[in-house]
């Protein structure tokens, strides 16, 4: 056996929450391992469930966003590594379970994502053609279990939600195949689902005011240059008094998107004016209308399928907070889709928060507790960070400031241990690979990644395009293993 000296950290999960978190450590032990009694050396085993790394970045933002290439770029360049192995297609829990981690490891981090949809809670949430965001987002971005064909045959639709999921929902139902097969990675099945798509008017429902909206300008900008699709707003919701103005203002990132919604109000203007244009001036043959102050209260069936959707106009004071008028109006609508949120997954042997929907760590510092309650006790060696420390809230960026302040406090918590942080009975590096085979497990490594995006790339070339999508994972593992 081999008895390594060097600290010895397992991350579950390989999206942006795991990989930054793997960076930083390694850089900040760089730093700081020294002065902190720890030294500079540690290997990283960073364990995905799925055939491929990346998660949200690959599998929960729609393709047709030009900057997430940037992201999976930068991931990939932290992923080439020496200090940091990769170990897809291995479940926690399933797999290898804590305590074979923790025999293993001088500390185990969480950064296991979300992949469940919040529950809609609406009379109705159960008819026929109501769906959750991520199954579709599943769909549109080829994740491997995720389903192969999608029902787009209405034709008028309703997207709830006020966020970035909600605007990528809507856009991609009323995206132009060709057009956004010329621009992404999307495979086949995909392109022709959603050349078949009869959706042609869209309702976006958003329960709060103009200045609560949470989408990115990225979003909104992205929305304004939809081939064949006229956008329609009520100017009403714009009405904005001077207390939300000044409300607004104060964040600079608020501000922006007013600003970027009031450019889509002239917009929408001018696409009126000029003859239910789209932004190029062609004629649109597809209408797009967003609803602020919007709150849907049932989505109304017959015969089990969805037939409509019951909305209730609110008011929306400029702290934020929300009030009902009374006023209700009914759109007939076919299907829908619901973005109001995802429930952080939940790990075996792991307590969970289900009123915060996290696992449970301590005052959100990243420390994993006995159970959710605030005088619970806290887990030695066991960490949260990303969606699974603090719910699903902040967008991709925000998890680097999060994997700092859970790194901190590792080091913090390694440097008061026993023998300088390594507290991990079994030290032999290879112990987890005769592990793994003894079960018949076999991992797919960064080189074996690398095999597969070679393909993915060799694939759309043939096409004129970057990169297009494997998206079975038979075929994920014969490339990989090859």
């Amino acid at each position: 056996m081999t008895e390594t000296h060097e600290l010895r950290i397992a991350v579950i999960g390989a999206g942006p929450a795991g990989v930054y978190s793997s960076d930083i450590f390694l850089r900040q032990l760089k730093k700081l391992g020294e002065e902190l009694g720890l030294g500079t050396a540690a290997r990283i085993d960073l364990f995905e469930k799925l055939p491929v790394p990346f998660g949200l970045v690959r599998y929960g933002v729609a393709p047709d966003h030009p900057s997430i290439k940037f992201i999976a770029s930068a991931l990939e360049k932290t992923l080439d590594n020496p200090d940091i192995h990769l170990y897809c297609d291995v479940e926690f829990g399933k797999d290898v379970t804590l305590d074979e981690l923790l025999e293993r490891y001088d500390a185990v981090l969480f950064a296991t994502g979300a992949v469940e949809d919040k529950p809609l809670g609406l009379p109705g949430a159960d008819l026929d053609g109501v769906y959750g965001a991520a199954k579709f987002v599943e769909w549109y971005d080829g994740y491997p279990t995720g389903a192969r064909e999608w029902p787009l045959e209405a034709e008028e639709v309703a997207v709830i939600g006020g966020g970035n999921v909600a605007m990528d929902v809507a856009r991609e139902l009323m995206r132009n195949a060709d057009d956004l097969k010329e621009r992404t990675d999307i495979p086949d099945n995909v392109y022709e689902g959603i050349k078949e798509n009869k959706a042609r008017v869209l309702h976006l429902f958003i329960r709060r005011g103009v200045a609560q909206a949470k989408f990115s300008v990225q979003e909104l900008r992205e929305m304004e240059k939809l081939p064949g699709v006229q956008l329609i707003i009520n100017e009403d919701d714009f009405d904005l008094d001077e207390d939300t103005i000044e409300e607004a203002g104060k964040d600079k990132l608020t501000r922006q998107m007013v600003e970027e919604l009031f450019t889509i109000r002239e917009m929408a203007e001018d696409m009126e004016d000029d003859g239910d244009v789209d932004y190029e001036g062609n004629t649109a043959d597809r209408k797009y209308y967003v609803h602020f102050n919007s709150a849907p209260v049932e989505v109304l069936g017959e015969d089990g399928k969805v037939v409509g959707i019951r909305v209730e106009k609110t008011e929306t004071s400029a702290d934020g907070k929300m009030s009902r008028t009374g006023e209700f109006e009914e759109y007939p609508v076919q299907a829908v889709y619901h973005a109001i949120g995802y429930k952080p997954a939940t790990a075996p042997g792991i307590a969970y928060d289900e009123r915060h929907a996290h696992l449970a760590n301590a005052n959100g510092d990243g420390r994993i507790t006995t159970a959710a309650e605030a005088t619970d006790e806290v887990r030695e060696r066991l960490y949260a960070t990303g969606w699974a420390k603090r719910g699903p809230v902040g967008l991709i960026g925000s998890t680097k400031s999060d994997a700092l302040l859970i790194v901190t406090n590792m080091l913090e918590d390694l440097s008061k241990a026993a023998e300088g942080g390594r507290v991990a009975a079994d030290r032999d590096p290879e112990s987890i690979d005769r592990l793994l085979e003894s079960r018949g497990v076999k991992p797919i490594d960064f080189a074996g990644w690398k095999k597969i995006d070679a393909f993915e790339r060799a694939e759309g070339a043939k096409e004129g395009r970057e990169h297009k999508k494997v998206i079975d994972p038979e075929q994920m593992r014969a490339l990989a293993h090859a």
